[in-house]
Parts: C-alpha cells; sequence; structure tokens
C-alpha cells in the first residue's frame, strides 16, 4: 500500500538542485525545479548509473554515464542509450517536510 514518507526538508534542495534519497533501501532522485519537486527512480534505466550526479536542465535529467536523457515528470526517455522509462513519484510538501509517495 502506497504511503508518503518524508525524505527531507522541502528548502534544503533549491531550484535546479537534485539528491538522492533512500525509501526501504531503494534510490530515489529528487529534483527542484522552479519550486516544483518531483521525484524519480535514481538508477539510469540504461545502466547502474546514479541520475542525481546528472545534470539537470529544466525538467530533462541527463545520466552521467552515456548520456540518456529522461523526463523527470513523466520518466519518459528523450534520448538513448535507455530505452526503457523511468518510474516517478507523487511529491508533496506538507509544513517545511518534502514527503514522496512511495
Amino acid at each position: 500500500m502506497a504511503r508518503f514518507v518524508t525524505v527531507a526538508k522541502a528548502d534544503s534542495i533549491q531550484p535546479g538542485q537534485m539528491v538522492k534519497v533512500e525509501i526501504d533501501n531503494l534510490p530515489v532522485a529528487v529534483a527542484n525545479v522552479g519550486g516544483t519537486f518531483h521525484a524519480f527512480d535514481d538508477t539510469c534505466t540504461h545502466e547502474d548509473c546514479s541520475l542525481a550526479e546528472g545534470e539537470l536542465a529544466r525538467t530533462v535529467v541527463t545520466c552521467p554515464c552515456h548520456f540518456a536523457e529522461f523526463d523527470i515528470r513523466t520518466g519518459a526517455v528523450l534520448a538513448p542509450p535507455a530505452t526503457v522509462p523511468l518510474k516517478v513519484y507523487p511529491v508533496r510538501v506538507e509544513g517545511n517536510d518534502l514527503q514522496v509517495e512511495f
């Protein structure tokens, strides 16, 4: 059953920044795009690389290993070599707690 899990303080992730968090031992990346938060699987679907270590340009994350690109709002693959989309998660802010539905 899905539940919201507090992963960080909302004010600790600045606009344009991504961080890696762990939820139930699964790495999840959280990005702040202009004050809107997005959460998605941190591991690239092409190879075992952390997307939080990649580059964020608006709503596109680029994998640091082979430069696959994903839309962090939908998980859609925007550029190869990845072919499988990312899983994305609902996010909410309660007070200053940043929560991801997992």
